[in-house]
């Protein structure tokens, strides 16, 4: 057994021919091997060397007491790699099961990649990444082999609506958010055009002035203007300053991206606010219109607007005439000019009125046609008591309105409808659109009024029947309706009469319904007033009276024939009739009373022809 040696002197071991170092050339020694190795820590990235190339990896030196392999599939970004290549790798393992060095190229470009991301968020340093494609609501951008998020409103200033020009092409970007967690980077070209737009915007406003005329392209386009890029700061060009003509929306005459020249109209300071007009730039339509445009003269146009009280007729591009619905036709009734004239309709007018230093012009179509109410014709067609046919155009509650030819209305009051009928409302009678028969009472061609009436064709009938309503004769009525003070009674040929309540009570006590048929008698009568007041209880509580009446009667006419009629008789049954019928009737009466009269006379000749004999 080998016993150790204390104190062994290692540099003379007894060789001969060996040489011994000096202190001095022995710590020149340490300091060369030293050199030669490299303290390495795992899980960090460092630079090696390729120190040699086979079929399937790259050999690296770290520096470290082993050499190590990295398969080559890592390198297939690199063309031409040679030996003496520097490379960044990341140290996975010092020494694995086998010993030997684990190392990877791709986890030092991810570390290496996600270390400069952080630096240019940190230090706000500009970048440059490959857009890859277009994802849903913005590009992928690969940035040092990390794919970042740009979103669509990060791309530009401006609304972008086509993604795919930008996939494929290089763009400058910031880092503007990283999601350590989910290791989500995000990114946006806009805030490096934002930076270059302030400074172009406070240019622009420092220089600003009305009727400055600048060049800018369309970004944004809405129903009421466009909104103008002037290259930093944005105008709005009002739809009503785009075109001296009329235009209902700016994608008639404009598109976006378009370039276009504005003069600023009128600008805000602090609002930053800028309006722009374009049709400024020309030359106004008003100052081209030809001198022969005057008052009377005929124009020809198109309709480009209809509103409630009139339509605008376009005469060339940005000169309008204003048609109100009372120029439209010779007709009163004519109330909604979209009943008459649409959008496009090309016509003819009249020039009525024309202002070119107010820029204003009134026209008018009726006066295309003869005013029917100064033809040589209309005082004879319309002659009082001439009867017409025509349409009812409008009702009121005093009455309603008939056009009896385009131009020629007249007015039927409601009192001048029905003979009969007590009418509240002409709609109880007629409807608009109606056609009815009319007589003229009334003309006033001056002031273009006719009045009319519809039971001034048939005869009076109240005449007649103050013969038949006599009063205290009975009748056969139906209540046709009720309300607080009495009831409305219908009786024969048509006629109505009116029952107070008091009067409504039957025999047995109770109050007599509507629908209800019951004998009636008349108390009042007139025919000025065309009121007839009548009573069903009276039927019954005044028999006695009656009876007493008809004794004296009969008493009296064994003294002396009878010189009057006691009774008119009753109407056996209630129904409507016409005034044919009623007039039928009166000459019925008439023969009754004829009858009568030579009843009577029979009686005298007898009693005349027996004194002489």
């Amino acid at each position: 057994m080998l016993t150790p040696i204390e104190n062994f002197d290692w540099d003379n071991t007894g060789r001969k021919g060996g040489s011994s170092y000096t202190d001095a050339q022995k710590a020149e020694l340490e300091q060369m091997y030293e050199g030669t190795l490299t303290e390495v820590a795992e899980k960090q990235v460092i630079t090696g060397v390729v120190v040699g190339l086979t079929s399937k990896d790259v050999i690296l030196n770290i520096g470290f007491k082993s050499d190590g392999l990295i398969p080559l599939s890592e390198f297939r970004d690199v063309e031409n790699l040679k030996i003496g290549d520097s490379v960044d790798v990341y140290v996975e393992d010092r020494e694995d099961s086998n010993g030997q060095l684990i190392l990877s190229r791709k986890k030092a470009k991810i570390v290496k990649a996600w270390d400069n991301i952080k630096d240019a968020l940190d230090q706000d340093i500009i970048i440059e990444g490959m857009v890859k494609r277009r994802t849903k609501g913005g590009l992928i951008v690969d940035v040092y082999g990390i794919e970042a998020f740009l979103p669509g409103s990060q791309i530009d200033v401006k609304p972008i609506r086509d993604f795919d020009i930008f996939v494929g092409k290089k763009m400058e970007v910031k880092v503007v958010k990283i999601n350590y967690t989910n290791d989500n980077v995000v990114v946006s070209h806009k805030v490096l055009i934002e930076k270059d737009i302030e400074k172009q915007k406070a240019v622009i406003l420092n220089n600003l002035e009305k009727g400055q005329v600048l060049e800018g392209v369309i970004k944004n386009m809405t129903n009421f203007g466009v909104f103008i890029d002037l290259g930093g700061v944005d105008g709005l060009l009002h739809i009503t300053d785009i075109s001296w003509g009329r235009i209902n929306h700016p994608d008639e005459v404009l598109s976006l991206d378009q370039k276009v020249n504005v003069v600023v109209l009128d600008f805000d300071d602090e609002k930053k606010r800028i309006s722009l007009g374009m049709k400024q730039l020309s030359a106004h339509p008003w100052d081209a219109l030809q001198g022969d445009v005057v008052v009377g003269s005929k124009v020809k146009g198109k309709i480009v607007n209809v509103a409630d009280y009139g339509a605008f007729l376009e005469i060339i591009q940005g000169v309008e005439g204003l048609i109100h619905v009372s120029e439209m036709s010779w007709s009163q009734h004519l109330r909604n000019p979209q009943d008459f004239i649409k959008v496009g309709d090309e016509l003819e007018a009249v020039v009525l009125t024309i202002d070119r230093d107010e820029r204003k012009m009134s026209l008018g179509i009726k006066q295309l046609t003869e005013d029917p109410w100064t033809k040589t014709d209309s005082i004879t067609k319309y002659a009082l008591g001439s009867k017409h046919t025509g349409v009812v155009r409008n009702l009121t509650n005093f009455g309603l309105f008939i056009e009896l030819e385009e131009g020629i209305d007249g007015l039927v009051h409601v009192s001048d409808l029905s003979w009969t009928k007590k009418i509240k409302h002409p709609s109880e009678f007629v409807k608009v659109g109606d056609k009815l028969d009319v007589i003229v009472l009334e003309l006033d061609s001056e002031n273009r009024r006719l009045a009319l009436g519809h039971k001034q064709l048939e005869e009076n009938p109240w005449n007649t029947f103050e013969t038949i309503f006599t009063v205290g004769s009975d009748h056969k009525g139906m209540i046709t309706s009720k309300n607080d003070k009495g009831a409305v009674i219908e009786l024969p040929y048509g006629i109505e009469g009116f029952a107070m309540n008091k009067q409504l009570i039957k025999q047995n006590g109770k109050n007599a319904e509507n629908g209800e048929s019951l004998d009636f008698r008349v108390i009042e009568f007139s025919k000025d007033d065309k009121k007839i007041l009548l009573s069903h209880t009276r039927t019954f509580t005044e028999a006695t009276e009656e009876e007493v009446a008809s004794k004296k009667a009969i008493a009296k006419s064994t003294e002396a024939p009878a010189t009057t009629k006691a009774k008119v008789e009753k109407p056996v049954a209630l129904e409507k009739s016409t005034m044919g019928d009623i007039a039928a009737l009166s000459a019925l009466k008439d023969a009754y009373n004829e009858a009568d009269a030579q009843k009577e006379e029979k009686p005298k000749k007898a009693k005349a022809k027996k004194t002489e004999e």
